[in-house]
């Protein structure tokens, strides 16, 4: 069956009635967010619907059905189960009033029918077949079935003829056709075939004089409508290659975020665009530098630190040693390689940040205090960490526990003082 949004993709209105309504749940992540949320509503079905189902590597469409939040539209056979968030149930054979995310549409129909150009003329200059492709919220890509790697001029040869065409202006079409006319088309492609649960006509969409491709999804009346393409890069996976890409509204956004960077890295590294590369430069040989100062600092200061032990005498029964510089677990090792033995050395080092602090824990001492404290110690610091004979270490997530770790070392060994 072919819906509305199919036959007329420029439509933003539609009245048409309710043939069903049920109780329903969605799992949904609202645009640009990670967290999905639980939604209650009622799964709706129309007699057609504007709303595109997912299909055809498009995503669905987002709208409203008399004023109510269309979250999901999924095809079901022959129909297309909108999932609306409301409280109260649409009664069957009530007017439904569907109004269409515009810009969510337009989005959408720029990306798919600049993927069909971009095929087109990946397969007419190398002969490379589209295998898969993919919308994504902020870039799309198809994947090309080759493993031969596609050079930066390559791309630009795609883009350009791509922007030539679009100042053309060809004309986009669909036409209906029969399943077993459709693939007697010499140009239309449908790599992956019909979906198993196809029914009735297929639609054929041509791009005038370019090609022609089997495909279910919404689409431009004129290539001139997707306004650019611009190819960004491309990648090499297990299956193929990925050409990755944005059309339209797109360029225009991606545009607009580089050179709001841009002007972020004029202040920050106090240089025009030209200069970038070699202010980066010469600032990560500045780092290298400043990194080796400081390493050799900690070591002066963690040799520094065993050799006041190695001037006390009695030696003390423990010694606790916690800096937060930096992580750098090699501190650690230069202080216990100068250290004096027999002392029970409880020694971390954690970021210096304003809120807990990931670290480094090390014990060392006798045997029976390490196995005691080590695994107390890291269940506190919220970590993981193992050991053997005298020695135990780990990562932790939560400094803030360090002095509750001392004041157990501190009752343990002043207990034993006094028992002994």
């Amino acid at each position: 069956m072919l819906f509305k949004c199919q036959e007329d993709s420029f439509l933003k209105q539609y009245t048409t009635k309710i043939v069903s309504c049920e109780q329903a749940t969605l799992e949904w992540t609202p645009p640009g967010e990670s967290e999905a949320k639980k939604l209650k509503g009622f799964n709706v079905v129309c007699e057609d619907t504007i709303l595109f189902p997912e299909g055809g590597g498009q995503p669905c469409d987002y709208g409203h059905i008399n004023g109510e939040p269309v979250r999901c539209v999924l095809r079901k056979g022959v129909e297309a189960v909108h999932f609306v968030e409301c409280l109260t149930p649409f009664q069957v054979g009530d007017v439904a009033k569907q109004t269409i995310d515009w810009t969510r549409r337009l989005d959408h129909m720029q990306q798919h029918s600049g993927q069909h150009l971009i095929t087109a003329l990946f397969d007419g200059e190398f002969k490379y077949d589209t295998t898969s492709w993919w919308l994504g919220t902020d870039i799309s890509y198809i994947e090309l079935d080759t493993h031969h790697l596609i050079s930066p001029d390559s791309l630009d040869t795609i883009e350009r003829k791509a922007n030539e065409l679009i100042r053309e202006g060809r004309k986009v079409s669909v036409e209906l056709t029969d399943p077993e006319y459709a693939m007697l088309y010499t140009d239309a492609r449908a790599p992956r075939g019909l979906p198993r649960n196809h029914v009735g006509v297929v639609r054929v969409v041509r791009i005038e004089g370019i090609e022609s491709n089997m495909c279910c999804g919404t689409h431009v009346t004129n290539i001139s409508q997707l306004q650019c393409i611009k190819l960004l890069y491309a990648e090499t996976t297990r299956s193929g290659v990925n050409v990755h890409f944005v059309v339209g509204e797109r360029v225009l956004r991606k545009l607009g975020e580089i050179f709001l960077r841009e002007q972020q890295l004029n202040l920050a590294l106090k240089g025009g665009p030209t200069q970038h590369l070699d202010l980066i430069q010469k600032l990560q040989t500045n780092l290298k530098s400043s990194t080796k100062a400081f390493e050799k600092l900690l070591k002066d200061v963690a040799i520094s630190e065993a050799e006041k032990i190695e001037t006390t005498r009695p030696y003390p029964k423990y010694y606790c040693l916690h800096r937060k510089d930096v992580i750098e677990p090699d501190f650690i090792n230069t202080f216990l390689r100068n250290a004096p033995e027999n002392i029970f050395y409880f020694l971390t080092v954690s970021e210096n940040t304003t809120n807990n602090g990931k670290g480094v824990m090390v014990l060392r001492g006798e045997k029976t205090d390490v196995q005691k404290f080590g695994p107390k110690f890291i269940e506190l610091l919220e970590g993981k960490g193992n050991g053997y004979n005298g020695n135990y270490q780990g990562k932790f997530n939560n400094g803030t526990k360090i002095p509750e770790c001392n004041a157990l070392l501190e009752k343990h060994f002043n207990d034993n003082k006094e028992n002994n």
